[in-house]
């Protein structure tokens, strides 16, 4: 990709267009300031069939407007969203994935548009956009590999041929003129062209090419003759059979029928008369067994078509199914680097080997491995393991529509409250992004909700027909409802913060109405059309402003009894929606409109101050920051959030991650830098708008005075002042510093680091660091036990949980068949054995039979060792089984090992690092009886090797939380376990530079070298236009900084005389005695010194030509690594933009830029950034090419050093990938020479790929392709100099770390910190 970008070359422009052309590109290279931190999904749509599916290691679901599509993850064998599909405008009626081609699927919608997607690339194949018809059933041709079947009503059934030059839609020629609408149908997988309909009058229509159409047959019998309706809800061909078919009707259940004769041959008989069947498949794995999910209550039920009733039945949910598909191929287990050594799982303490025990009827249906994809009807979704028993993946509670408001609950900043058209509000835990409660019932639409103030653990909601209500959030109970209105729509409820009593409702009636909570109406403001919008003033506790369809913005003060406003504002030419009063600015409001501007009033100057345009549609969420007094955040049904400058109108930031209308907005005061969305695509994000107030808290770790941190209003209103904080939470936070006696350093960082970062475990990291610092348990938080803990409290924390649980008793769902003959005659024999005093005869028989807990209770009658030897070999069956079972097993004979390798396996490391830490303490003994030869834990049995478990098991989930997009919960495992370094490394590598730097300053001299880098890494991200004192603060708290300070002043820009001042600043000589030191040096032959000093001086070109030289000498030898090249090239890159750019300096400059490069690939390849490495090879080769120097490298080498390296890093990839070619001869001997030229990575934490926060969080609509892979961007994106050309954030940040200039080859310094 690279090929395509470096056609371009600044050094090419004339002298007097450089400097703008320069000003322009550092301008350009940017990213969002706005970053997405967290996403909670929708949950699946309970309205249509056809609303999940699956293909090999991917499912889809789809919500009412957009297609979440989950991939496995097969190193930790989980399932995370991949990508959100939101091309329709309109309701979602159906999906179907391609059979022929996993990365293809198609979905219908209720705008007469069918869309064909490419998954990995995650983007739009082909278009149908005019079904003629609602397509309420689609489906692929199974005979044809690239056609679609799809079908509204009563036909016909189109089929729209996809591929060719042109894409043509044919009626199908039998299937049209239907008597009932379809429901749904299905192509048979074997038998070509042949399908089946189901109607709603419960008939099915069945047509094959060469055969008879039949239409409206197999109605069911009760039925006959009568007019009432019982819609066939699923039906699935039998896949061992040409002929067979299921078929569900609502109320008439489950039928096996024959297409042929046209008959029914089983129907299954449910437990209930009242159970209902919403949704039914065959299970893939085990030929003859189907499953079907009931939709009154969520009970998943598993049959074999030999037998009427079902073999078992599990309660998923109370809630009932409404979809269910079964994974074809089930997710692959990942084996954990210790196998258990499982030799025969039926050796026999009797002989040597028996046969595996002939299973009875009731083990012969024992549950077939499968994973089911199950839909809700309250919009849950999940995957459930029935062999397992389990659940592998569940997102409970989704709201399956547009969500139009979101609020922080006021007394706690960790819950969010939604309300959707859904008819529910729900709150939900934002770090664990769970909800915690949902409303009861449904309210029909709810357009607005408004928590009571402080700790009244109330919600007032306000919906479009039934009034406004309150919820008692922890009863779960509605305890008021407001009628006032009538049926009009509420659409804005508002509780005032300063008077718990009165809550105001705005609505459709065009009545603004005030009333105490227990129902007294205090004031009725009449408006001459809807009202759409209200809100109390934050600082005056009797002022409202409201928003209405006549296009004007009104403030009543409730003081007076008048009922007329005290103050109107026009301007807007179109309705008013929402309206906000400023929390900091007494008397100033905002308005959203539908003309698409934001206008901002000033009451007590009876005028409109500024109008924020940029919005290319209504306005809808507003929300003010409640720290920043100029900041306002703005979403629209443009898709797009936008951040404003108030003060000049300018707009700082859109980000249009959403893919639908943004509705609200909101943050909570105690942690004013996290924001929540919500939208119409039914999904609420999280946001860290942290980076918009740069370099605020560079100032707090610099440790800057107060006044450069917190101000007063006025001054934070001054045009182009940098941000200051004005709200409450700075105030507290300085008046707590001020309180402490002594050094208040750690306390200040810890608060001020708590109210920038996001959530997602910077509360959880400081505990840890609290604990470290040998902090007494008594003063941890309350909920600390609920993030990850200190090892040492652990097993403790977890203890007196259990103990609180003892008193819960879990029932189980059961139901089954009944026991057989021949299991009666051997329980018979058992006991006669039993009676003989044959113990080991006894317990054979019982292990046959299953009945293992009879058989150990009593083996130990046998022999303690025979005992062990059933227990191991039931474990070993258990683990087969992947049975949860096995745990109580392994514990009783302290196979640690084993039980550690059960839960990595499943991806459960919490768990085996909760058993790996008890083995630890002492807690899980071994027996003392002799252990077996063989046996899996004779070489696991003292502390130091369940340290190294522990160890091992701890970064396995580190690295989980790290790849999943959390660096500061990956590092607070490492912390956990007191491993600093490593803590350390993940919040670099997740580029939390302040969080590092914070945490490393509290810790002190165990974090001192990876601070120390981080300081580096933030001083580059300060060396821009007006922060260049900064960066010098941040480098002067580095211990040996003399280097890193040369590198800023080398590469400031300014005049003679600011540049000296900062020489000065950073104790160095001044320019001038810089030019004769280095002329100086250059006589003794010091060539370090020599570039070093003619960088700080007035020419520091001649810098180039020396080091250039020296480093080109170097490669030309044999025996260079890269720590006797990397320091100069590294000084070299400092030299000033505007030196290296200037016309006499191309040839120096390009084959710096080469060099750079070419050290860039080998620095990447020593950290493992495997994505970046390619690309830094064909950037420099391209350069090669494509430019006049005379370097040594030759362009057949790169290719072959590229080529060494993929065969070697092929070796290390997963198992699960295709089979790979051994790296050749030529090729082990070039890449011997890299790895000798390379050496280790002196910070050892640092090797491995970065990853920021949000990484793994898929965007709705805005769709960047990487000009460095050429792949979509999954997370946050960095735009290149020239405003167009994308990399993802973490390719960025890798990039910069070992090339700090960009791969658009403009010499311009790449800066993504």
């Amino acid at each position: 990709m690279c090929s395509q970008l470096l056609n371009q070359d600044v050094g090419d422009v004339t002298e007097t267009q450089r400097p703008a052309a320069l000003k322009i590109m550092y301008h350009m290279a940017k990213m969002s300031q706005v970053r997405q931190v967290g996403l909670l999904a929708a949950g699946c749509q309970p309205w249509n069939k056809d609303v999940c599916a699956a293909s090999g290691d991917r499912f889809a679901y789809c919500a009412t407007l957009a297609i979440y599509i989950y991939q496995l993850d097969h190193q930790y064998n989980e399932f995370k969203l991949q990508a959100i599909m939101s091309e329709h405008k309109k309701t979602i009626t159906a999906i179907s994935w391609c059979p022929h081609n996993p990365d293809i699927f198609a979905s219908a919608s209720a705008d007469c548009l069918v869309i064909i997607w490419n998954v990995p690339e995650q983007k739009v194949v082909a278009k149908l956009d005019d079904t003629k018809g609602i397509p309420a059933s689609l489906s692929w041709c199974w005979n044809e590999g690239d056609t679609v079947a799809f079908v509204s009503r009563r036909g016909p059934l189109y089929i729209w041929t996809i591929s060719g030059p042109f894409s043509v839609v044919t009626a199908h020629k039998g299937a049209h003129s239907f008597l009932s609408d379809i429901c749904l149908f299905r192509w048979h997988p074997k038998k070509k062209g042949k399908v089946v309909f189901g109607h709603t009058d419960g008939s099915l229509s069945i047509f094959q090419p060469g055969s008879k159409n039949q239409k409206h047959v197999l109605r069911p019998e009760s039925l006959k003759g009568a007019d009432e309706e019982d819609p066939v809800t699923a039906l699935e061909w039998d896949p061992l059979s040409t002929d067979y078919l299921l078929v569900a009707n609502l109320h008439n259940g489950v039928q096996l029928v024959d297409s042929e004769s046209l008959s029914c041959i089983t129907k299954f008989s449910f437990p209930s008369a009242a159970a209902s069947v919403q949704c039914l498949a065959w299970v893939p794995s085990a030929p003859g067994m189907f499953i079907t999910g009931d939709s009154q209550v969520g009970v998943l039920r598993i049959w074999n078509v030999s037998h009427t009733t079902p073999i078992d039945n599990f309660k998923l949910k109370n809630s009932g199914f409404h979809s269910l598909h079964v994974l074809s191929s089930p997710p692959k287990k990942k084996s954990f680097s210790f196998p258990s050594p499982i030799k025969y799982p039926h050796t026999s303490s009797t002989s040597e080997a028996v046969p595996p025990p002939t299973l009875t009827q009731k083990q012969a249906f024992s549950l077939p491995p499968g994973h089911v994809v199950c839909c809700f009807l309250d919009g849950g979704v999940g995957l459930y393991d029935m062999g397992a028993k389990k659940w592998d993946f569940l997102r409970d509670l989704g709201h399956v529509e547009t969500i139009f408001d979101c609020e922080f609950k006021p007394d706690n900043p960790d819950l969010l409250a939604t309300a959707s058209f859904d008819g529910t509000i729900k709150v939900w835990d934002i770090n664990t992004l769970k909800a915690v409660y949902t409303s009861p019932g449904n309210e029909g639409v709810i357009y607005s909700i408004s928590w009571a103030p402080g700790d009244l653990n109330c919600i007032a909601g306000a919906t479009s027909r039934n009034g406004g209500f309150i919820w008692d959030v922890p009863r779960g109970k509605i305890i008021t409802r407001f009628s006032e209105h009538g049926k009009n729509g509420i659409f804005c409820i508002a509780w005032s913060h300063k008077d718990s009593k009165r809550i105001a409702t705005c609505s459709d009636d065009g009545f603004c109405i005030i009333r105490t909570i227990d129902g007294k109406v205090l004031h009725k403001y009449k408006h001459p059309a809807a009202v759409f919008g209200c809100d109390w003033s934050q600082n005056n506790k009797d002022m409202i402003a409201t928003g209405c369809e006549d296009k004007n913005v009104r403030v009543y003060y409730l003081a007076t009894s008048s009922d007329q406003p005290l103050k109107v504002f026009t301007g807007h030419t179109a309705k008013v929606f929402h309206v906000r009063w400023s929390p900091l600015r007494e008397g100033i409001l905002c308005s959203g409109s539908d003309d698409g501007t934001v206008r901002i009033w000033d009451y007590t100057q009876d005028t409109c101050i500024n109008i924020l345009s940029g919005h290319r549609a209504p306005v809808r969420g507003l929300m003010w920051n409640p720290e920043i007094p100029f900041l306002l955040i703005s979403g629209s049904w443009d898709y797009s959030i936008q951040v404003w400058d108030t003060r000049d109108g300018t707009c700082l930031d859109t980000v249009y991650d959403h893919g639908a209308d943004v509705y609200g907005l909101t943050c909570h005061p105690s942690r004013p830098f996290t924001m929540a969305s919500c939208s119409r695509d039914s999904t609420v994000r999280l946001w860290s708008l942290t980076p918009l107030i740069n370099p605020l808290p560079i100032n707090v770790l610099a440790d800057r005075c107060w006044d450069e941190v917190i101000g007063n209003i006025d001054r934070a209103l001054e045009s182009g002042a940098p941000p200051l904080l004005c709200g409450k939470v700075s105030r507290d936070i300085k008046q707590e510093v001020e309180k402490i006696i002594g050094n208040p350093r750690e306390e200040k960082l810890r608060w001020f680091s708590e109210c920038f970062s996001p959530p997602g475990g910077s509360k959880n990291l400081w505990d840890l660091v609290a604990v470290i610092k040998g902090q007494d348990d008594s003063l941890l938080p309350q909920n600390y036990c609920k993030g990850i803990m200190h090892i040492k409290h652990l097993v403790r924390f977890r203890m007196s949980e259990a103990h609180e649980l003892t008193a819960v008793k879990m029932s189980k769902f059961g139901g089954g068949i009944g026991a057989p003959s021949k299991k009666e005659r051997l329980k018979e024999a058992a006991e006669i054995h039993l009676r003989l005093g044959q113990i080991q005869r006894y317990c054979e028989l019982m292990v046959e039979l299953g009945e293992w807990d009879k058989a150990l209770s009593v083996a130990p009658g046998v022999s303690m060792k025979y005992w062990r030897k059933l227990m191991q070999r039931r474990a070993d069956q258990l683990i087969q089984e992947e049975n949860d079972d096995v745990i109580p097993y392994c514990v009783a004979i302290g196979d640690v090992k084993k039980l550690v390798s059960f839960f990595t396996s499943r991806g459960q490391l919490k768990e085996a690092l909760l058993v790996a830490q008890a083995a630890c303490e002492g807690n899980i003994q071994m027996s003392p009886l002799s252990t077996m030869s063989g046996s899996s834990n004779s070489d696991l049995n003292n502390t130091d090797d369940y340290n190294v478990l522990l160890q091992k098991v701890n970064e396995e989930l580190a690295e989980w939380y790290f790849q999943d997009g959390h660096a500061v919960l990956a590092a607070c495992c490492h912390l956990a376990v007191e491993n600093i370094e490593l803590a350390m490394a993940n919040l670099i590598r997740g580029n939390e530079l302040e969080l590092a730097i914070s945490v490393g300053t509290v810790l002190g001299e165990s974090a001192a070298q990876a601070t120390h880098y981080a300081l580096e890494l933030l001083a580059r991200k300060c060396m821009t236009v007006t922060t260049w004192d900064l960066a010098a603060d941040l480098l002067m708290m580095i211990p040996d900084n003399k280097l890193q300070l040369v590198k800023l002043c080398a590469f400031y820009p300014g005049c003679i005389a600011e540049r000296n001042d900062l020489h000065e600043k950073c104790n160095l000589p001044s320019v001038e005695e810089c030019m004769r030191l280095a002329e100086t040096t250059e006589a003794d032959g010091d060539i370090f010194e020599t570039i070093k000093y003619y960088l700080l001086s007035t020419e520091p070109e001649k810098a180039l030509s020396i080091g250039i030289q020296y480093v080109k000498e170097q490669l030309c030898g044999s025996d260079w690594t890269l720590d006797s090249v990397c320091p100069y090239l590294d000084l070299l890159s400092y030299i000033r933009t505007e030196q290296l750019m200037l016309n006499n300096c191309t040839q120096f400059r390009n084959e710096l830029l080469i060099l750079c490069g070419y050290i860039g690939a080998l620095l990447a390849i020593r950290r493992q950034y495997n994505s970046i490495v390619p690309a830094l090879y064909e950037y420099t080769s391209q350069l090669l090419k494509r430019r006049k120097v005379s370097v040594p490298l030759k362009i057949e080498q790169l290719s072959e050093e590229l080529g060494a390296w993929r065969a070697f890093t092929q070796l290390t990839k997963p198992t699960n990938e295709l089979p790979c070619t051994p790296p050749s001869e030529s090729q082990k001997k070039v890449y011997s020479i890299l790895v000798s030229r390379i050496r280790e990575e002196p910070l050892k934490g640092m090797i491995g790929p970065d990853y920021v926060t949000g990484s793994n969080l898929p965007s709705h609509s805005d769709v960047h392709v990487s000009c460095l892979t050429g792949l979509r961007i999954q997370g946050p994106v960095f735009f290149l100099e020239d405003g167009k050309s994308a990399v993802s954030l973490n390719d960025a940040l890798m990039w910069a770390k070992v090339n700090p200039f960009s791969p658009l080859g403009t010499g311009i310094r790449l800066n993504p910190f």
